[in-house]
């Protein structure tokens, strides 16, 4: 078997040829970039804390809400829907690690907070990650991490006014 790799299965900037409009070419390398540091924490979370991607991204919303949040909340936070919310509520109060409870005024309604087990758990896990992206990051000179974090600022305040719009500054 040949050790030669077909380089357009690598990722996606590796699509891209010099041809390509320089938004494009952008387009892959930010996504290139964030898939290949969300693989190296799923990775990392497995293999540390045996949890996976979805399950810590659910207790980190919760991390930030002592007081809880609603299930249609939490999906909306999380992008995913409510089943999948449900799902992986219903893993991680076997564990222990949230709670869930009744809303007073509305018993159809609940609102999921992190136990005690699994607050200390979460912050343990978001320490280490937190190492993690500083390590990925670190070859990065400061002020071109601190120029990069102001453009993608720009960068995303115009893609959400595109979106927002329905259309392209091209369209308009």
């Amino acid at each position: 078997m040949s050790m030669l790799f077909d380089a357009s299965h690598i990722d996606a900037e590796s699509r891209a040829s010099e041809t390509d409009h320089v938004s494009l070419r952008l387009w892959l390398r930010l996504l290139t970039c964030t898939t290949m540091i969300e693989r190296h924490v799923r990775e990392r979370l497995r293999e540390r804390f045996d949890i996976t991607l979805a399950r810590f991204d659910l207790m980190a919303q919760l991390a930030r809400a002592p007081k809880g949040l609603r299930m249609s909340e939490l999906s909306r936070r999380l992008m995913v829907t409510g089943g999948n919310v449900t799902g992986l509520t219903d893993q991680l109060v076997a564990e222990g690690l949230v709670v869930r409870r009744e809303l007073p005024d509305d018993r159809r309604v609940y609102t999921v907070c992190l136990t005690g087990k699994g607050r200390r758990q979460f912050n343990a896990m978001a320490a280490e990650h937190e190492r993690w992206i500083v390590d990925m990051l670190a070859d990065v000179p400061a002020p071109d991490r601190d120029a990069l974090y102001r453009l993608l600022g720009v960068l995303k305040a115009g893609v959400s006014r595109t979106t927002t719009r329905g259309g392209s500054p091209a369209d308009a």
